[in-house]
């Protein structure tokens, strides 16, 4: 039996560097707010009380459980605010995500049938609106949606409409803004899957009769499913938690749980509140992501 290899020191730096990012920028931040939220809130600066300190012993810990509570967790279930913020984030992020598939599909189909040189054109410009700022871009939106904005405008010059209509400060202006926003991160992946796909397979199934309808939900729908997959979750994860387009383009009844929030941050202060919110939208977040890569190790492992 041959020996494993012994790994230099570059390479365990190499393969550490994406644990250690985690490590510092993700889950020691988490276990801060994890720790706020089960702090108790107070009138002051910070407002809050720490149960604990990550530099207690055993004992001490032990001494402090007794102060231990998990009212802001209760407060997610009893208060119908948050339960309202969630249900609402999930219906608009789920919304916006199935308009931003539909929107990007054929978009990423038409690059992966393009000519080979004309398909680095069309990815940049498929990323083209990563080079403007992400504020720009929501307020540019302000523009159009508003009763006076370009739109509205523009329909009542071709006498289509009397009066202008209601769009801006709406849960639709939240939709259009998260659909045009997060649009790249659709159409990326799907392109990647598009690109990758064999087209001898297709030209086997037009060979067999199969019309262009069928190879395209026989054979070309199927075979991008992963990229199907991974663009809705790069859309629909950072929907649910969005903040600052439910802000600019959402009016006071739009209610989403990125808003409720900052609210709770730097309104109402009650930190602890918005701490156990953030911890779990975290978790409820997390599902898709596991239940996605537990079918894709099932279905490695049946191959």
């Amino acid at each position: 039996m041959s020996r494993r290899r012994r790994l230099s020191l570059g390479q365990r730096l190499v393969i550490a560097a994406p644990y250690l990012w985690i490590a510092a920028f993700f889950l020691a931040p988490m276990l801060l707010v994890a720790k706020i939220s089960v702090s108790q809130s107070v009138l002051a600066r910070p407002p809050y009380r720490p149960i604990f300190q990550f530099s207690d012993s055993l004992a001490e810990l032990w001494a402090k459980a007794q102060d231990f509570t998990l009212d802001s967790y209760r407060a997610l279930v009893n208060d119908t605010l948050y339960v309202e913020s969630y249900l609402s984030s999930l219906t608009i992020a789920a919304i916006a995500t199935l308009i931003t598939l539909i929107v990007a599909y054929p978009f990423a189909l038409a690059m992966a049938r393009a000519p080979e040189r004309l398909r680095p054109i069309l990815i940049g410009l498929a990323v083209a609106p990563f080079w403007t700022s992400f504020l720009i871009r929501v307020y540019a939106w302000i523009a159009l949606l508003k009763d006076e904005g370009l739109i509205n405008n523009a329909l009542m010059a071709l006498g289509l409409i009397s009066a202008p209509l209601q769009m801006y400060a709406t849960p639709g202006a939240v939709v259009v803004g998260i659909v045009y926003s997060y649009l790249p991160f659709m159409l990326l992946p799907i392109y990647a899957a598009l690109e990758r796909q064999d087209a001898s397979l297709r030209e086997a199934a037009a060979d067999l009769g199969a019309s262009p309808a069928q190879v395209f939900l026989r054979v070309t729908l199927p075979l991008s499913r992963e990229g199907v997959i991974a663009g809705s979750l790069l859309v629909f994860i950072p929907a649910v938690g969005e903040f600052v387009i439910p802000d600019l383009l959402g009016g006071s009844e739009t209610l989403m749980i990125g808003r409720t929030l900052w609210n709770d941050f730097f309104s109402n202060h009650d930190w602890p509140a918005a701490s156990a919110a953030a911890i779990a939208l975290v978790a409820l977040l997390m599902v898709p992501l596991l239940l996605w890569e537990r079918a894709r190790l099932k279905e490695e492992g049946a191959r």
